[in-house]
């Protein structure tokens, strides 16, 4: 075959982190990237042309949990509905039902899983037991985890744990020593208790109380603890959601003391406020909660001064009975659906305040796949790297929950019936379409388990 003759062209406007290639293409030979161009494209045994609509990198949602409802099952809906959002690379976090994952014996059973019914590809966290788990960390990191997580705040003593001081820091010294991230969901657990039994003892379990027995103080005490413990150490402590903009001030104070610190932002943070949360009561409850809305403008500017090390979806799929507010806020499960809406609404953020889209090829794709060892082989369009592309297609549309294509009992939306600037019309995992902009052509198994790649300690670009 001619060496400039490729299996497939895509043809659209190319948005690459410094910006938008008008008129572009992309050409793929095999699962990868082999040409970018501008102009008349090369020959190809196929072209599809996507002329007028952006073309993206594939997103690297670097934050989710497919499993915390229904156990590895979960995985195939989840990766059905990142699939149609765009989202070509999960990273998933590691506290699934029954066990979390923190052992390779264990990270090995959940590979098989992801290889067997996943519709994109999908990096994965280890974690550590409550008690007694230090020793395994090492052999998670050689089977291929990308990052490890812990927590400051206990939901379940196995599920999800909370580590204690003495634990943690010796969990950091062993996790500095793989050179992987480690992140850590940070709130406060003796401020959390204690406020949530007052707001119980008074009465008082409506939706706003949700936001005020999780106050920003407990979330800047939590950072303090972990980068702490990170300087101390030498880990790369990650905050792995700030809902405040000084979560990420933190950081960048331990940076200039010599310390390995970062935070990533949820989509939510960008854009709901606690008024969303009485709207929404149980369906808008997630932890941290969402915050005022003067606080949501901190969060932007944040983003803009390059202090957020990327934006996340926490995709938590719980069904539907069990996001129904029923008196009690106290009640319902934690966490929101936001793979498939992740594209247009951060598109649509951006459109709104007058950024530039690349924004969202950087923060949601190429900055993910640093900070979690994936890059080069994800999170851009460049020669070499998987042909994972996402196309956009701009316009006046509304997210509707019924589109998602998880199973029925996980479509709903916390952004349902918002007016958004784009839809996914298309997107690719290693060269081939797995979502046509109405149905997933993928089947389980067209995604793999992607082991972190290597490399050093990566701390953003800002």
């Amino acid at each position: 075959m001619d060496a400039l003759h490729f299996d497939r062209v895509i043809r659209g406007d190319l948005v690459l982190p410094e910006g938008v290639l008008w008129d572009g293409y992309v050409a793929i030979r095999g699962e990868q990237i082999a040409a970018i161009g501008q102009g008349v494209p090369p020959p190809a045994s196929g072209t599809l042309d996507f002329s007028g609509k952006f073309v993206f990198p594939g997103l690297v949602d670097g934050h989710m949990h497919t499993s915390s409802a229904l156990g590895w099952a979960g995985i195939e809906g989840a990766s059905r509905t990142a699939a149609a959002g765009g989202v070509t690379t999960c990273v998933d976090m590691p506290y699934d039902i029954p066990k979390p994952v923190t052992d390779a014996k264990l990270l090995a059973e959940k590979i098989a899983v992801v290889n067997a019914t996943s519709h994109v590809d999908m990096a994965l966290y280890g974690t550590i037991l409550k008690t007694g788990g230090v020793d395994a960390i090492a052999s998670l990191a050689e089977a291929g985890v990308c990052s490890f997580k812990l927590s400051t705040y206990e939901y379940d003593a196995v599920r999800f744990p909370r580590i204690d001081h003495p634990t943690m820091v010796e969990a950091f010294r062993e996790i500095a020593k793989t050179g992987l991230m480690v992140a850590v969901h940070n709130e406060d657990q003796e401020l959390v208790v204690r406020l949530t039994e007052a707001a119980k003892a008074a009465g008082r379990t409506d939706p706003i109380m949700h936001c005020r027995t999780r106050p920003p103080l407990a979330e800047s005490m939590a950072n303090l603890e972990i980068f702490e413990i990170g300087l101390e150490t030498g880990a790369h402590v990650h905050i792995a959601h700030s809902s405040i903009a000084r979560g990420f001030e933190q950081a960048e104070m331990f940076r200039a003391m010599g310390g390995r610190a970062s935070g990533e932002a949820c989509l939510q943070y960008l854009c709901m406020t606690e008024d969303d949360l009485v709207r929404l009561e149980g369906f808008g409850k997630c932890n941290p909660p969402f915050r005022s809305a003067e606080e949501v403008e901190r969060m932007w500017a944040a983003l803009v001064a390059g202090k957020i090390s990327y934006v996340s979806t926490d995709h938590a799929p719980w069904p539907y009975d069990r996001k129904l507010y029923k008196g009690d806020i106290f009640a319902p499960g934690a966490g929101l659906t936001g793979l498939q809406s992740f594209a247009p609404v951060m598109f649509t953020l951006l459109r709104e305040r007058g950024l530039p889209v690349s924004l969202l090829a950087k923060y949601c794709a190429e900055e993910p796949a640093k900070f979690h060892g994936l890059y080069p082989k994800k999170g851009a369009i460049r020669v070499g790297a998987d042909a994972d592309l996402m196309v956009l297609e701009a316009g006046d549309f509304t997210f509707n929950a019924k589109d998602i294509v998880d199973r029925e009992e996980n479509r709903w939306s916390p952004y349902d019936g918002r007016a958004v600037q784009a839809r996914v019309a298309a997107t690719f995992l290693r060269g081939n379409c797995i979502w046509d902009g109405s149905s997933v052509l993928g089947k389980p198994g067209a995604g793999r388990f992607v082991p972190r790649q290597g490399g050093d300690i990566y701390l953003g670009a800002g």
